[in-house]
């Protein structure tokens, strides 16, 4: 049911960002304490609180019209940080040139953390590609994020 509303969410939030400079990146809703519905938004130069502001209030308004989810939950509209998890085909076609962290569910000769640059995203073959040379298929890995150097 979760995946559901999320998907219904992002289908509403896509409607409302249409015809703005801002990106929907992702959407979940989670159980945690509480239930969260999490809205991560963007824009070149960055969001700002009152781009959260307005989004929240003309979502929140539709989610009560249209009464979608029936439990209480928590509505959160924000960044997606500086250290983004990558998930869907646009991430890593916009991130591209970018250095990444990828976690494997299983080591790759020897590591299961790997980081390079994003060079390529295979989408026929669903792989990524790090630094023009090795491919990884996205099965293979648990999360792929933005590398955040200190």
């Amino acid at each position: 049911m979760a995946k559901k509303y999320a998907d219904i969410v992002e289908k509403i939030a896509v409607d409302l960002l249409a015809g703005t400079d801002l990106e929907l990146v992702d959407v979940e809703y989670v159980k945690e304490r509480d239930w969260y519905l999490r809205v991560y938004i963007d824009k070149p130069g960055g969001i700002e609180v009152d781009d959260c502001q307005e989004l929240s209030e003309r979502l929140e308004k539709i989610l009560d019209e249209q009464d979608i989810i029936k439990e209480s939950y928590i509505l959160e509209v924000s960044s997606p940080g500086l250290d983004r998890v990558l998930k869907k085909e646009r991430d890593f076609i916009r991130e591209q040139g970018k250095v990444v962290d990828v976690t494997l569910y299983e080591p790759l000769d020897g590591n299961k953390i790997l980081t390079g640059t994003l060079t390529g995203f295979d989408e026929g073959r669903k792989c990524i590609i790090l630094d023009e040379k090795q491919e990884l298929p996205l099965d293979k890995a648990a999360q792929v994020r933005l590398h955040i150097e200190f």
